[in-house]
């Protein structure tokens, strides 16, 4: 079979539009307005980037379905989901990106978010470990590029200094567990790997690689105990950048995760139940939620800082996003699709406010949101509705999303079944969860603002971007089936 040039540059017309609109940016910042403020360049910048990512979402939502160009690409439900919600939450950073002071650099720094959005894209439709590695390395090398923009800050640099170091070590575990599994199976087709372990059966150097593998994700996710980088991370980079990690740097890696796991490799899925003792990735991942669920909300509780709340916060989501995972496999992606792309929202909004309130004084410790009822209503007003649906209330998309996950869990083995007992640890920590998000909110909207306070103008791009992301919460929560009804 001849290679299909043509048919992979239309199923990659998102990618190119992305990587057009960084060029462009680029481009235009050096010729045209470099001589200009930087606000206004960070306007302009802002505008090519958005043109950018409506193209890209255009071309994604009438592309091709199917595999691609062999295989190495697949168009299913997910991929098509996954890779619209990369852009969507793309979109919102850019916004709140308004909203932010603005960086030393900001055409490098919008064109270094295309090109970050780009390997995400990739990797929500990679069906071949190559392609998923390369498209992983990256997104994540862009990443720690915006972790550490901001030079004038330390915490910045420390923070994409960890972020690097840490991710050059997932990055080697991830890549030698998949040439373990080449050396295994002969291929990175994954139909193909499937098919070779299916016949193998119980092959001792796939469960090595699936270990090292299952590493590698979980400090993509930031799941326990792989999650050491997260809060300095969240703390230390700029507000925009650490939406942008937190919301659909994951979304993108629990697509290709998922991918990974089911259908390509159930074979060695194995049981976490007590009598069966089956050895696989489902135990480990089990194991690793549990710890996600525990540590994360538990350590939250300590945290007087509202970014390292959040990271600890997003922790413990991303141990509920793996009984999604563990779910998969009979329910379909649905329940984790939702769950991430509306977590993502909340995140997306609720840095936008720190960025916001940062840029007006300052947003470190939670005590800095005393009184953000009185100096910006707008910004309580969607702060609430982000915390809100992260605490899992009605009628919040963040309540559906864990409904969804939870109830997909418990029908798996029932109460008695791992997944159940897992279901129940998540559902009582997010009583835990919901002590310390009303922390957020008391300060927010009960506690009076300091005497030299003053109130926060917010500028329309940002405003528009927080308001579209509270109204797409409300919406997903009030009519659910408009994501799931897609699988």
């Amino acid at each position: 079979m001849s290679p299909d040039f043509a048919g992979l540059f239309g199923a990659l017309r998102p990618e190119a539009s992305l990587v057009l609109g960084a060029l462009a940016v680029l481009g235009l910042d050096l010729s045209v307005f470099r001589r200009r403020a930087p606000e206004a360049r960070l306007r302009l910048a802002l505008g090519v980037g958005i043109l950018a990512v409506l193209a890209a979402a255009a071309w994604a939502a009438a592309g091709a379905r199917g595999p691609v160009f062999g295989g190495v690409l697949i168009f299913d439900p997910l991929a098509v989901a996954a890779r619209l919600g990369v852009l969507g939450l793309t979109l919102l950073t850019l916004g709140v990106t308004r909203g932010a002071a603005a960086p030393r650099h900001p055409a490098e720094y919008v064109a270094i978010m295309l090109l970050a959005a780009t390997g995400l894209l990739l990797m929500a439709a990679a069906q071949q470990l190559l392609l998923a590695f390369l498209a992983l390395e990256l997104a994540s090398l862009s990443l720690y590029v915006l972790a550490g923009f901001d030079r004038d800050r330390p915490e910045s640099a420390e923070a994409a200094l960890k972020y690097f170091l840490f991710g050059g070590m997932a990055a080697a575990f991830l890549l030698f567990g998949f040439s373990l599994v080449y050396g295994a199976t002969g291929s990175i087709d994954l139909p193909v790997i499937a098919g070779q372990m299916a016949r193998q059966g119980d092959n001792p150097l796939l469960r090595v690689a699936l270990v090292m593998i299952l590493v590698g994700f979980g400090f993509k996710v930031a799941a326990a105990p792989f999650h050491l980088w997260a809060p300095d991370v969240y703390e230390g980079a700029p507000a925009p950048s650490a939406a942008l990690i937190a919301s659909a740097s994951k979304l993108a890696g629990f697509t290709l995760f998922t991918r990974l796991l089911w259908p390509d490799l159930p074979g060695s899925a194995g049981s976490a139940a007590a009598r069966s003792g089956e050895p696989g990735w489902f135990p480990a991942v089990a194991l690793v939620a549990a710890a996600s669920l525990l540590l994360g909300n538990l350590a939250a509780l300590a945290q007087t800082s509202v970014r390292r709340l959040l990271a600890y916060s997003a922790i413990a989501h991303a141990g509920a996003l793996l009984l999604a995972v563990m779910a998969a496999g009979r329910f379909g992606p649905g329940p984790l699709f939702y769950y991430a792309s509306t977590y993502g929202l909340a995140t997306v909004g609720a840095f936008g406010v720190i960025a916001v309130v940062a840029r007006a004084g300052r947003c470190e410790a939670i005590a800095d949101l005393a009184g953000l009822y009185r100096r910006s209503p707008l910004l309580a007003g969607c702060l609430t509705v982000y915390i809100l649906s992260l605490a899992g209330i009605p009628p919040l998309a963040g309540f559906f999303g864990k409904f969804a996950v939870f109830a997909a869990a418990l029908r798996l083995d029932g109460l008695a079944g791992p997944a159940g007992w897992l279901a129940l640890l998540a559902i009582a920590l997010s009583a835990v969860a919901l002590y310390y998000y009303l922390i957020v909110l008391k300060q927010a909207l009960v506690a009076p603002p300091a005497a030299e306070a003053r109130s926060i103008p917010v500028p329309p791009l940002a405003a528009l971007a927080l308001l579209a992301a509270a109204g797409l919460i409300l919406w997903f929560g009030l009519n659910p089936t408009a994501l799931l009804g897609h699988f």
